[in-house]
């Protein structure tokens, strides 16, 4: 899946080391110094077992038919794909060893030798034909990801080639993610609909092979001593997953009840950032908490757009609505898509005008010189929240810059079980102008993301429109030297946020808890593509 709509993040404190290095937690960060890493501390020794926590049970562990965040944190260490993404948002060969493009609509994946499922049956170039083609089937989750495929062929006892109707850069990076999950046929279909279902086994080559599933209860991996890639050699025997909600998990962590969890929901890090029962540590992301503003009433000006964005608190967002653990950001996708060319993709940030951390004279004299230049519009802003923390400080932050503008603004809040109607009722956008929420991708290239400005996308409520734009973004999509696609994608970074087609606001990492007797797994958001618990084993 290509972008995807997340529920809100609670408050959050604590903060880590530099980008890179390893995390110890301590007091709330300085928001304008907010640093990230990578991984956790390197673990010193094996553990027999470990207890995971995840905020629901998944309903179903085959990642075709549902790919939501607890499937995959299990089923990551589990199911392995062509390519895999790394602790650093990068990703390399996996199950394929080389990958080659002798035209811009040809994909060549040489596979690597050796490759054996957890039943002990060779992986087979024609295992991977019928892999992806079960990943593009109608309705399967990754379907959308295989729109510009042509034909999927083995070429050789090694070999599959990918044919496409027109280039497709972010089809390799697809590659890491569940497209990319390469299954034992013979498994998948003697299982058929049982596939994936409580009391079943796997149908996949990872360093840990699925144990059991009991129903309601819990869920166990176990490390695959005859695992195929004798260079990976997890420390920890057994993973069991368990589910609870924040108070639960709160609970869990503080008395080694759990050993670790990935906050997907992290209103729990609050009080686990304190504890010194726990260290809490914060990655590289996607994920940005952004307004979407609406055609409904004066937004729909793109001059007052982006004189609110000239006058927005970021930094006060981040210090009242995430306790500190946030920071200002000018662009709706997160720094973990710099994947490749990431100092041309820093260099264009750091140059970008006008979601300032906190604004000036000249940036409130330059936003009022704007809503005058539109005619200082009367109409109300009408901003949504649902009553959560976050989005209630982001709906006040609108409310105080409108009014520094001269422009009327009021809150509407709606009941949180209706908040996702936004994006499937126009009827229910049509009485808001702004909706503040988070998004992320799920690849490590932010040309994943501007597809949301496309003429008649379905996240485009502002009805932004530009044939140039939309040409770009066909562009980039097609281009494959990462050098120049980073050039294109740019391109379309400066367009989108000049018309603010979204309002950017700040950048909510990635967040890994573990109790004081572990360590080692990345704090990155790799965790939806990466056998997270190969690292996962005692702390020193």
């Amino acid at each position: 899946m290509k972008t995807t709509r997340c529920l809100v993040l609670a408050g959050l404190v604590g903060l880590t080391a530099a980008c890179g290095g390893t995390a110890t937690t301590t007091k709330a960060p300085d928001v304008a110094s907010l640093t990230l890493v990578n991984q956790t501390a390197k673990a010193a020794g094996p553990l027999e077992k470990a207890t995971w926590l995840l905020g629901e049970e998944p309903g179903t562990l085959d990642l075709d038919i549902d790919g939501g965040t607890p499937n995959r944190t299990v089923m990551t260490n589990v199911c392995e794909r062509l390519m895999q993404t790394q602790p650093d948002m990068t990703i390399k060969p996996w199950l394929a060893e080389k990958v080659d493009q002798p035209t811009p609509t040809t994909m060549v994946f040489t596979l690597r030798a050796g490759t054996t499922f957890h039943d002990g049956t060779p992986m087979t170039a024609a295992d991977v034909v019928w892999s992806l083609e079960r990943h593009a089937a109608e309705g399967m989750n990754e379907s959308d990801e295989f729109e510009d495929v042509e034909s999927v062929k083995k070429t050789g006892d090694d070999q599959v080639t990918i044919t496409f109707k027109k280039a497709n850069a972010l089809f390799i990076q697809a590659m890491a993610g569940d497209a990319g999950i390469v299954l034992n046929r013979k498994v998948v279909e003697r299982l058929g609909k049982d596939y994936g279902t409580p009391g079943h086994e796997d149908a996949c080559s990872g360093p840990y092979r699925l144990g059991e599933w009991r129903s309601g209860t819990e869920i166990t991996i176990e490390r695959d001593d005859a695992y195929w890639n004798k260079d990976v050699k997890p420390l920890t025997k057994a993973v069991t997953f368990r589910w609870a909600d924040d108070s639960a998990m709160v609970n869990s962590l503080v008395t080694a009840a759990a050993d670790g969890a990935y906050l997907a929901e992290t209103g729990a890090a609050v009080a686990l950032a304190k504890n010194p029962a726990v260290n809490v540590a914060y990655g590289p992301t996607t994920r940005v908490f952004v307004l979407l503003p609406t055609d409904r009433g004066i937004l729909k000006d793109p001059r007052i757009r982006r004189a609110l964005s000239l006058v927005i608190d970021r930094s006060g967002i981040a210090k009242s609505g995430f306790a500190g653990l946030a920071r200002p950001w000018k662009v709706p996708v997160g720094a973990g898509a710099w994947s490749y060319e990431r100092p041309a993709f820093q260099e264009a940030y750091d140059r970008l005008q006008g979601a300032p951390g906190a604004p000036d004279d000249a940036m409130m004299a330059e936003a009022k010189k704007l809503v005058q230049e539109a005619g200082s519009p009367a109409t109300p802003i009408v901003v949504a929240t649902d009553g959560d923390q976050a989005r209630s400080v982001i709906a006040n932050a609108v409310v105080d810059a409108a009014g520094k503008l001269g422009l009327a603004a009021e809150i509407k809040t709606v009941p949180s079980s209706e908040f996702g109607a936004f994006y499937t009722d126009k009827a229910k956008r049509a009485q808001v102008d702004l909706v503040p929420d988070d998004w992320y991708i799920t690849k490590s290239d932010p040309i994943g993301f501007y597809d949301n400005g496309l003429s008649g996308s379905s996240n485009n409520w502002v009805g932004f429109d530009s044939p140039d734009y939309d040409a770009l973004v066909a562009k980039a999509l097609a281009t494959t030297d990462d050098a120049q696609r980073a050039k294109h994608v740019i391109d379309l970074q400066d367009r989108f946020t000049a018309d603010m087609v979204w309002i950017s606001l700040v950048e909510v990492p990635s967040t890994v808890v573990l109790n004081k007797k572990v360590t080692g797994p990345p704090a990155s958001m790799t965790y939806f593509g990466y056998p997270w618990a190969t690292d996962l084993g005692a702390a020193g």
